[in-house]
């Protein structure tokens, strides 16, 4: 038998006892009773179609602002059963998907963006603390790890600009970053103390959910809105069993086809897919070290996301990004027995020292991504309508910000949010199928190919650099 068959067998075999489900739900029984579906017709002064973070903190801030003004949220599953129960738990304060996207797409707006989204994330703490949510909330930074050598010279530029427009961010030699966690793969890092939490993400939905109704919001599930209509003054909003009239509406829809059919060309699904070990030994803890629980991203175009749970687990996700012909979203799509197999070899990779470590839990979701990786907002019906789409995985923070910048436009007021050209204008959309297909395939091809050639960016991503259109994960 070969070395390189009996490793790749003992890698297989870290999954023999993986179950296909969500680690939060099979760990923790706290899910708040479900609520009915919507039955006959109803009024209200907001209606908001989806109960996931968007959904939840535009009725949370909706309320806070004007307790009088009645909320209700309809639901087409439950509450949280997109990808608001189902990420990794990382909470930045990113609203650009990392710096350096921002930096490409808004270089002149990336001070104000980078202070915004601070202050969006001390508000989430804030939220927390106040409405005593439990879950789990650890500030605990991130560490954004170099695996090739030329990943660092990028790494030092961009510590050097975020320094300057405000942030505290700190470059890690291999030395130092090896001291804090150990792996061979590491030759660096950017070390940001203060710009991530890492979070129960079922936990969150949870109390955000508590916190909506004990301001008064009324929840309807299982009630999928199948269509808006403009009456004058106010909007309808269709369920198959009920209706809501309401004066205006918030779509916090993620995935899910937008009701305002000209946003659709915006945004794709693309599966991710995450995976969670066995508690770790002392022993096993020990020879990584990891002492200070931080966030782990890596550096490269695909990159893995990892973490430590609450009971010493490690939660290991991301690098495949998977698009299917038409944007097709399918249950049977959540389970990928390829991409768990890729996940664990570099999961070992990672961390030889590990060997022997079983898989229990893998999953996976689809996330709504854009051309610009980051949010987007839009409105409809002569501003009656607001929608925020494009999160593109690092939603857990940014929908707080989204949500109160799209009540900020639906409201008519004029705020620092509203103002930015982030806010104010749209990303490229993606060409129709099936042209679109083999142009993300291609994509996704090109980058793999600058992963593996010291990061350097071929004639078709040079061309998407120069359109604004710079796709890198």
């Amino acid at each position: 038998m070969s070395s390189d068959y009996s490793e790749k067998l003992d890698v297989l075999k870290s999954l023999e006892e993986v179950h296909p489900e969500l680690w939060w739900l099979d760990t923790d029984p706290l899910e708040p009773d479900w609520h009915p579906g919507l039955i006959g017709d109803i009024e209200a002064d907001l209606c908001i179609v989806g109960a996931g973070y968007t959904g939840l903190w535009t009725a949370l801030i909706a309320k806070e602002r004007d307790p009088s003004r009645s909320v209700v949220i309809v639901e087409a599953q439950e509450t949280g059963a997109g990808a608001s129960g189902r990420n990794g738990g990382f909470c930045s304060a990113s609203l650009t998907h990392g710096f350096v996207n921002g930096m490409a797409r808004f270089p002149k707006e990336m001070a104000a963006i980078e202070r915004l989204g601070q202050e969006n994330l001390n508000a989430i703490e804030a939220t927390i603390r106040k409405y005593k949510i439990d879950c789990g909330w650890e500030r605990t930074g991130e560490l954004r790890v170099a695996t090739e050598h030329w990943q660092m010279d990028h790494m030092v530029e961009e510590a050097l600009e975020r320094n300057r427009l405000g942030d505290h961010v700190e470059v890690l030699n291999e030395e130092q970053i090896q001291s804090r966690v150990a792996s061979p793969t590491y030759k660096g890092a950017i070390f940001d103390h203060d710009g991530t939490a890492m979070v129960d993400p079922a936990r969150l939905v949870w109390g955000l959910e508590r916190a909506c109704i004990k301001l008064g919001v009324k929840i309807y599930e299982n009630s999928k809105v199948l269509s808006i209509t403009d009456s004058g003054d106010e909007i309808i909003a269709r369920s198959p069993y009920g209706s809501v009239r309401a004066k205006k509406i918030t779509l916090a829809t993620n995935v899910a086809p937008s009701l305002i059919r000209s946003a659709r060309k915006y945004v794709i699904p693309v599966y991710d897919y995450v995976m969670v070990t066995e508690p770790l030994s002392r022993k096993q803890r020990a020879a990584i070290g990891w002492k200070n629980r931080e966030g782990i991203s890596d550096a490269g175009n695909q990159f893995h996301y990892y973490r430590l749970t609450a009971d010493g687990s490690i939660l290991w996700g991301g690098y495949d990004a998977i698009y299917r012909f038409r944007g097709k979203i399918a249950q049977e799509f959540d389970f990928n027995a390829d991409s768990y197999a890729t996940l664990a070899e570099h999961f070992f990779t990672t961390f030889p020292q590990l060997r022997g470590l079983k898989f229990t839990h893998a999953w996976g979701g689809a996330i709504d991504t854009c051309s610009r990786f980051s949010p987007f907002w839009g409105t409809a019906h002569k501003g009656k309508v607001g929608y925020v789409l494009g999160f593109t995985g690092l939603g857990v923070g940014a929908t707080r910000f989204g949500a109160q910048a799209m009540l900020d436009l639906i409201d008519g007021l004029d705020t620092e949010a509203t103002r930015l050209k982030m806010v104010r204008r749209k990303p490229f959309p993606f060409p129709p199928e099936p042209l679109r297909y083999p142009i993300i395939k291609f994509t996704q091809w090109s980058i793999k190919r600058a992963d593996e050639n010291g990061g350097k960016r071929n004639l078709w991503l040079k061309l998407l650099d120069s359109l604004g259109l710079g796709f890198d994960s």
